[in-house]
């Protein structure tokens, strides 16, 4: 091979060379843009899947509230408070039809849903004004709401057993967005005995989120007419801690301080325990004024459970008579995880003072108390002044919806969200399968409140 012809070989190769750089940096190229647009379309699908989870579960609630407040509207018998639930249902319809809407399924494939939603927000909203106007409902109108509720029901089971497959991996929001009539008509169909398993835990979980008990929300007062007593130091309120923990399961304590600026101004602790099988410690809070003990904590591990409900209930009365809290009536409680968590009320000559509330944490495997709250205690309880009632029970009893068949009935003075306190004729009951408790004022016999009741195999609940 001549001079020329190896300068002309070395620039082939030079080419060949040149050209397989390039194509090297090209394929490196749309391999990184690959990756990046990739990368970003994944994080559009995650963020819309975590907008459309929200959006449904927000349905949820919502089509929840909506068949609740259905639910007491049919034994509602006075329009002051018929129009107060009718109102809400009616804002808790199109609610439920925002969220509706901000789902990846066309109108059409949702469109009984839909509808279902706006005839109840425009039906309750009619019959709420004409309840604002003193305006009794007739039969018809009830007959109507019953079959609302109904059809409510059977929205919901829906709606949470698409909640127990899309949480289970089962359905992706990209196969409702395909084929969401086929989805749910199949949902509607395929609701077994195991399904309905799933949907009632579904529903639990959510009841859950409520587990306090009847008037529960309303504990907290500016004059807090339980807390009594002098101001303490820390000192005596380390002195009270161990006395109530038990000074011979304690190896160490330490201070955490005084939370000044809460509502009840706490000196809080914690305690390390002798025990060395329970690694957790136990927080406590012992009030400035008084000394009085605000809440304990102890998360330990629980075994399996050896205590049923009602042995649990008997167990909280008694250590909270050891404690000096004497004539407390379990009310309401929920089981999560081998602990169960029971309302305690005050009960004054067998009146029961829902405001004066104290709540304790049972483990079911040995009966031993992790817990205890006294916010309600500490801002209600005080002997009361009671009157007789002027409306007798059975004249509250003509004021109760007719078809409420009764179960339980007695005094009770219930909370206000004015912060005052009406003494009631309780009333607990059942129409149709579905149980409530109906308070009517026992000054005037007006109808204060009514409260659905949910029993689930993890408590009763209230709503």
């Amino acid at each position: 091979m001549n001079i020329k012809e190896k300068v002309i070989d070395w620039k082939n190769r030079l080419q060949d060379r040149h050209m397989l750089t390039i194509i090297i940096v090209l394929i490196s190229i749309i391999a990184v843009l690959a990756l990046v647009i990739y990368k970003k379309q994944t994080e559009y699908r995650q963020a819309s899947e975590n907008s459309y989870n929200q959006a449904f579960y927000e349905l949820v609630d919502y089509v929840q509230n909506v068949e609740n407040y259905l639910g007491k509207s049919l034994i509602s018998t006075t329009p002051e408070h018929g129009a107060e639930t009718l109102t809400n249902v009616w804002k808790e319809a199109n609610l439920a039809q925002t969220y509706l809407s901000q789902l990846p399924i066309s109108s059409n494939e949702l469109e009984n849903t839909s509808k279902f939603l706006n005839q109840v927000s425009d039906y309750s909203y009619s019959l709420s004004r004409k309840n604002i106007n003193n305006e009794s409902l007739t039969q018809e109108d009830l007959d109507n709401l019953k079959e609302l509720h109904d059809y409510s029901i059977s929205l919901e089971n829906v709606l949470n057993q698409l909640s127990n497959d899309i949480n289970d991996g089962r359905i992706k929001w990209g196969e409702l967005t395909k084929k969401g009539s086929s989805v749910f008509a199949r949902e509607v169909s395929n609701i077994s005995k195991d399904s309905f398993k799933n949907i009632e835990q579904e529903f639990h979980e959510y009841a859950g989120l409520i587990y306090d008990g009847a008037f529960s929300e309303h504990i907290t007062k500016s004059e807090k007419v339980g807390l009594i007593g002098d101001d303490i130091d820390e000192e005596k309120a380390k002195n009270i801690a161990t006395e109530f923990i038990g000074n011979d399961r304690i190896k160490e304590i330490n201070s955490n301080g005084l939370a000044e600026n809460a509502d009840i101004p706490t000196f809080d602790f914690t305690i390390k325990l002798n025990d060395e099988e329970n690694a957790s410690d136990i927080n406590i809070a012992i009030t400035k004024k008084g000394g009085h003990i605000l809440y304990t904590n102890f998360n330990r591990d629980v075994g399996a459970e050896t205590i049923d409900a009602k042995t649990a209930k008997d167990i909280g009365i008694k250590f909270l008579e050891s404690k000096g809290y004497n004539d407390m009536k379990a009310t309401y409680y929920i089981k999560e995880e081998g602990v169960m968590t029971i309302n305690y009320a005050y009960s004054q000559n067998d009146v029961i003072m829902y405001p004066d509330l104290i709540k304790l944490k049972v483990a079911l495997d040995n009966g031993e108390i992790l817990g205890i709250e006294t916010e309600g205690y500490l801002n209600s309880h005080t002997e009361r002044k009671l009157k007789d009632p002027k409306i007798s029970k059975e004249e509250a009893k003509k004021k109760l919806n007719k078809d409420l068949e009764i179960k339980a009935e007695g005094l009770a003075v219930i909370p206000t969200e004015y912060k005052t306190e009406i003494l009631c004729w309780e009333f607990k009951g059942a129409v149709g399968g579905t149980e409530f408790l109906v308070y009517i004022n026992a000054e005037n016999g007006k109808e204060e409140d009514i409260l659905t009741i949910v029993n689930t195999p993890n408590g009763t609940l209230t709503m």
